[in-house]
């Protein structure tokens, strides 16, 4: 990738046929076609590992008939894949090189239980907001306007993984973001924040907020 290229952007749009085709009902298959569309450069130890994979997707629905489907990632997908389109763009350095942003985030939102060593989901508005700003400040680098920040609640993500029922709980964030630590929070942009990025969770969309007088945070 260019000393130039943060990243790329890219939107894929199912129709209804490709949504047919690609047997797309869940997460999980979401998962796969989203992945199908590049390289696999990971080896097995580093998937095993926990290596990010270096995208970042987030189902933005639609109508009737066209779905389409965010990605970040830091090599470009396949411009001509099987069942739908792919639209890339190159985003630079020089993005995420400003000081507030207006963000929208789908998270899954968790804490490990200190007594279990279980991931537990994080329920409430209020509490998912508490564990959002906590996490911003400390590692994701940047702090959240609270005054602004609207919490939606989504529907539990279920479905069956290798035999097993994989759920996750899901919220999206809307909001103002103050960048406090530019490394922190490129790479949150670049590898997103949370849990489950895998599927569809973590991608960090964010649009440069121009404003002589910041909030105070």
């Amino acid at each position: 990738m260019s000393e130039d290229i943060l990243a790329y952007a890219s939107v894929l749009r199912l129709n209804r046929h490709a949504v047919k085709a690609l047997q797309i009902k869940d997460p999980y298959s979401l998962h796969k076609t989203v992945y199908g569309l590049f390289e696999d450069i990971r080896t097995e130890e580093q998937k095993q590992a926990s290596e990010p994979s270096g995208i970042l997707w987030s189902d933005k629905g639609g109508d009737f008939n066209v779905r389409q489907i965010l990605m970040l990632s830091n090599r470009k997908p396949h411009q001509t894949p099987q069942f739908g389109e792919v639209e890339t763009k190159v985003i630079a350095h020089s993005f995420a090189q400003h000081d507030l942003y207006g963000f929208e985030v789908t998270v899954n939102p968790t804490k490990r239980n200190k007594q279990t060593g279980k991931i537990e989901a994080i329920k409430g508005r209020e509490e998912i907001a508490s564990w959002a700003d906590e996490r911003a400040h400390k590692t994701w680098g940047f702090d959240i306007n609270l005054n602004h920040l609207q919490v939606q609640i989504n529907p539990v993500q279920m479905f069956q993984k290798s035999g097993q029922t994989v759920v996750h709980g899901s919220a999206t964030l809307k909001g103002e973001l103050k960048v406090n630590d530019r490394q922190a929070f490129i790479k949150s942009f670049t590898q997103g924040v949370g849990r489950g990025k895998a599927f569809g969770f973590g991608l960090l969309q964010v649009v440069p907020l121009i404003n002589p007088n910041p909030y105070q945070i």
